[in-house]
C-alpha cells in the first residue's frame, strides 16, 4: 500500500512539474507564430494541402447516389456539437449500417500515419473494430493524449474513440519537448528581431509625437481657459497616441491578439484599482469640478466648514488657505466640493452687531440716537447701508440695545472696527448720563431674622466678625443718594483721565486704527509667489459661478 501511495504521489509531482514547464513554454511563445506552427503541423499530419485542396469542398460523409437520392428523401444532418473530451470520446457523425473490415483497416492505417508524423504520438497504438477506435500505448502527458483523441474524432466513419492511453509523465520526454519548443521559439524570436526593432522604433516615434503635442501648453490654453481642463486634454491626447503607437507596433509584428489580452487585463485591473483608490478618484473629480466652477479666487477671504482663511491656491488635490493665525491649511478638494463655502470677499460690505444695556429708567430711543451719532463719527462706518439699532430685550434691571453697523472689509479690519465702535458707543452713552447697570439682586429678610442677626453681632464679646448686618431703612435720603452718585462720577472721571493719558502714549494710534493687518497679506502674497510643482487651477480668465 505504501509503495502504491508513494508511486502515485511521485506521479502527481512529476505531472505538476511538467504542467508548469508547459505553462512557461506557452507564456514565452508568440501567439501568432505558435498558432501558425500548430496549424501547419496538423494540416501536414492530416495530409491537407493548404495551397490547393481539390477535396476541400467535398463533405466528409459520402454523398448518396442519384438512385438513392430519388429513392429516399434527403436528410440534412444537424451540425454536430464539439467532441466531448473525456475518458471515452464520441464522434457524433452518422453511423453507417453496414461497416466493412476494409474500412476499419483504412481508418487504422490513416490514424497511424497521422500519429507517426506528430512528435509524442508515435507510441500510441490504434485498433479499429466496427468503427470503434481504441487508442492504447503511451503519451508523455495529458496534452498529447487529448491531441490524439481530437485527431481521431476528425476522421469520417469513426463511431467513437475508446481512450486507454497511458500518460507516462516521463521527465525526460516532457523536458525534451519543452526544451525543443523553447529552442524553436528562440529561433523564431531571432528571426523576428529586425521586425521587432522596427515596431519598437515606430512605437517610440508615435509616443514622442504625442508627448510633444501634449507639452504645447499655450495651444491647449487657447482651446480652454481652464488650466485643469487644458492639462486633462493634453494628457488624454498623450495616452491616445501611446495606445495608437502600441496598436501600430503590434500590427507590424503580427501580434494583434496580444492587444486584446492587454485591454482585457487592463479592464479587470482598472475595476480593482477603481475600488481601491475610490477616495483618490473622488478627489480628482472634485478638483475638476472646482476648476470649472471657480467658486473663489486667490486672496479671497472664505469660510469652509468652520475653517476660515485666505485662499492661496487650488491644486489638483487640495485647496490651500492661509489662516488668520498665519498658518497654512490644506483641505482635500472632495471636502471643499461638498462643503458650504462662505466668501467674505465676494461682497466686501459686511455687517457686525453688538449689544449694550441701559438703565430701565432711561429712554431707550434717546440712548439709540446718542449711540448712532457716536457711531457715524467713525470714518470706517458706511453711510449706505446705514447703521441702525433696535431694542432686543427688556430685563429686570436694564434694556438691551443691539447696534447693527456696516463696514467695507476690503479696507477695514472687521474685528478692530467692531472693537472701536463698541468703545465709542459706550463712552457716548455715559457722557450723556446714561448708565450701563449690572444685574442687581435684592435680598429681603423678615424682622425677626434681622433682630436675631443684630443680637448675635452684639454678643460677640469683642470678637471680630466677618459679617455686618445693616438694617434696610424705609427711605433713602437725597443726601446719601447724591453722595453715592458723586462717588461714581469721581470714579468715571478718574477712569477717563487714565484712558486719555494712556492713549496719548507711543503707538496709541495703532489701537484706534481699523486698517487691516498688512503682515498677513504679505504672507499670502509670498505663498502665492512661491513656485510649486502643482498647477494652480485658479485662473482669473476662467468664468466664475
Amino acid at each position: 500500500m505504501n509503495t502504491d501511495f508513494d508511486r502515485s504521489t511521485m506521479c502527481d509531482f512529476i505531472k505538476a512539474c511538467g504542467q508548469m514547464l508547459l505553462l512557461l513554454s506557452i507564456f514565452f511563445t508568440f501567439p501568432v507564430y505558435a498558432a501558425s506552427e500548430e496549424v501547419t503541423g496538423i494540416t501536414t499530419a492530416l495530409g491537407i494541402d493548404t495551397a490547393e485542396n481539390p477535396a476541400a469542398d467535398k463533405p466528409l460523409l459520402d454523398e448518396p447516389s442519384e438512385e438513392e437520392a430519388s429513392a429516399s428523401p434527403v436528410v440534412i444532418p444537424e451540425p454536430a456539437p464539439p467532441p466531448i473530451i473525456s475518458g471515452e470520446s464520441t464522434n457524433n457523425a452518422q453511423i453507417e449500417t453496414t461497416p466493412t473490415p476494409q474500412k476499419d483497416n483504412d481508418i487504422r492505417q490513416r490514424i497511424q500515419g497521422i500519429f507517426s508524423e506528430i512528435e509524442g504520438l508515435q507510441a500510441v497504438n490504434v485498433s479499429v473494430t466496427q468503427g470503434v477506435v481504441t487508442l492504447t500505448g503511451e503519451t508523455p502527458n495529458e496534452k498529447k493524449a487529448q491531441q490524439a483523441i481530437n485527431l481521431t474524432n476528425r476522421l469520417t466513419d469513426v463511431v467513437t474513440v475508446e481512450d486507454r492511453i497511458d500518460r507516462t509523465l516521463d521527465v525526460q520526454d516532457n523536458v525534451t519537448t519543452v526544451y525543443q519548443g523553447l529552442k524553436a521559439q528562440a529561433k523564431n524570436l531571432v528571426k523576428a528581431l529586425p521586425l521587432l526593432l522596427v515596431g519598437i522604433v515606430l512605437f517610440a516615434l508615435v509616443t514622442w509625437f504625442g508627448s510633444w503635442l501634449a507639452n504645447r501648453k499655450k495651444m491647449w490654453q487657447r482651446l480652454t481657459p481652464n488650466p485643469f481642463v487644458a492639462e486633462l486634454l493634453s494628457q488624454t491626447v498623450k495616452v491616445i497616441f501611446i495606445v495608437f503607437g502600441l496598436i501600430l507596433a503590434l500590427s507590424l509584428i503580427g501580434a494583434e491578439t496580444i492587444l486584446g489580452t492587454l485591454l482585457g487585463g487592463a479592464g479587470v485591473i482598472g475595476i480593482a484599482v477603481g475600488f481601491a483608490v475610490k477616495d483618490t478618484i473622488e478627489n480628482y473629480i472634485a478638483s475638476l469640478m472646482l476648476s470649472i466652477r471657480q467658486p473663489f479666487r486667490a486672496r479671497d477671504h472664505i469660510l469652509i466648514n468652520n475653517q476660515e482663511g485666505i485662499v492661496v491656491r487650488l491644486t489638483s488635490r487640495a485647496t490651500i488657505l492661509m489662516t488668520l493665525d498665519g498658518n497654512q491649511l490644506r483641505i482635500p478638494n472632495a471636502e471643499v466640493f461638498k462643503a458650504t463655502i462662505l466668501n467674505y470677499t465676494k461682497n466686501p460690505e459686511r455687517r457686525f452687531t453688538f449689544e449694550l444695556g441701559v438703565d430701565a429708567n432711561d429712554d431707550p430711543l434717546a440712548a439709540i440716537k446718542v449711540g448712532l451719532d457716536a457711531i457715524h463719527t467713525l470714518a470706517f462706518v458706511l453711510d449706505e447701508p446705514k447703521a441702525v439699532a433696535v431694542i432686543t430685550n427688556v430685563g429686570d434691571s436694564n434694556i438691551i440695545l443691539e447696534f447693527q453697523i456696516w463696514v467695507d472689509q476690503s479696507d477695514t479690519d472687521f474685528s478692530k472696527a467692531r472693537s472701536i465702535a463698541i468703545r465709542e458707543t459706550k463712552h457716548a452713552l455715559e457722557n450723556e448720563g446714561f448708565s450701563l447697570p449690572e444685574p442687581i439682586y435684592r435680598l429681603r429678610f423678615n424682622s425677626n431674622l434681622e433682630k436675631a442677626f443684630e443680637h448675635m453681632q452684639a454678643n460677640t464679646d469683642g470678637a471680630k466678625s466677618d459679617m455686618t448686618i445693616t438694617p434696610i431703612m424705609p427711605k433713602v435720603t437725597d443726601k446719601n443718594q447724591n453722595k453715592d452718585n458723586s462717588v461714581d462720577d469721581k470714579d468715571k472721571k478718574q477712569a477717563k483721565a487714565r484712558a486719555k493719558l494712556i492713549l496719548q502714549g507711543r503707538n496709541a494710534d495703532e489701537v484706534l486704527n481699523a486698517r487691516p493687518d498688512d503682515k498677513l497679506m504679505e504672507k499670502v502674497e509670498q505663498e502665492i509667489a512661491e513656485s510649486s510643482d502643482e498647477t494652480d487651477l485658479l485662473n482669473n480668465n476662467s468664468p466664475q459661478e
